[in-house]
């Protein structure tokens, strides 16, 4: 087989593998939306595992293995797509069986690019220099090296994801960093308070996250705001006064 002939075998087996729909707006307003290229990324995948692979929930691990990025990277960018309503983890109960499973829903994704389009605030088309920039965005896609240069204030900060990873061992799964950003968005707890929960939970032998819930919703009930408040507490409460 000659080399025109070799390269032809090749995009064909490329293209046999598959392809995904992904919504041209979502390329050309992600940033506008306040996304980095790994939550773009990430996004992209979650669709990919769904439409080629009937995975409505891909692991922490099987994303990781596609981005190529830690886990405490994606737990991060889930937390803040979560946090913006752009996705969310939706529990679905299968009628026959019964059993019941998780799935990512990006309806908050769709509804949030279809209002920059209907406000005006991103042209319905790319033209011009606006064409080329999306192209330079795939190029970046491609690349795959941005993942360690991510933008921002957040970028410089301990991540809670990689303290709870460190202390259980393991990648955090996405419904854990759905309750990490719960704590953090719904219930407003203090990142100090939840980190001193689990260093509780370490300390107690209890390392899960149902007992750091409990924990944190005693403290919230006797008004405890700070560790200096959660050391006080847990004082009386093991001295019994």
């Amino acid at each position: 087989m000659n080399e025109a002939g070799g390269t032809a075998a090749i995009l064909a087996e490329a293209y046999m593998d598959g392809a995904v729909s992904i919504p041209y707006a979502l390329l050309r307003v992600y940033r506008m939306l306040g996304l980095t290229d790994t939550d773009c990324m990430l996004l992209i995948q979650v669709v990919a595992f769904r439409q080629l692979e009937q995975n409505d929930f891909p692991t922490m691990e099987q994303l990781q293995q596609r981005l190529g990025a830690s886990g405490a990277v994606i737990g991060e960018s889930l937390q803040k797509l979560i946090r913006r309503g752009l996705i969310a983890i939706d529990e679905v109960s299968d009628p026959a069986s019964g059993i019941r499973a998780e799935r990512y829903n990006l309806a908050g994704l769709y509804q949030a690019i279809a209002q920059l389009l209907a406000s005006g605030e991103a042209p319905v088309r790319a033209a011009g220099s606006q064409a080329s920039s999306v192209a330079q965005g795939a190029a970046d896609f491609a690349g795959g090296d941005r993942f360690a240069r991510e933008d921002g204030p957040d970028a410089e900060t301990v991540s809670l994801f990689a303290v709870f990873e460190r202390e259980f061992g393991r990648p955090i799964s996405p419904m854990e960093a759905e309750t990490i950003a719960g704590w953090l968005d719904q219930d407003k707890y203090a990142e100090e308070l939840i980190l001193f929960a689990l260093k509780e939970s370490v300390f107690a032998g209890k390392l899960s996250f149902r007992y750091m819930d409990r924990i944190l919703l005693e403290w919230s009930r006797n008004r405890v705001r700070s560790v200096e408040d959660a050391r006080a507490h847990a004082q009386r409460f093991r001295t019994g006064r």
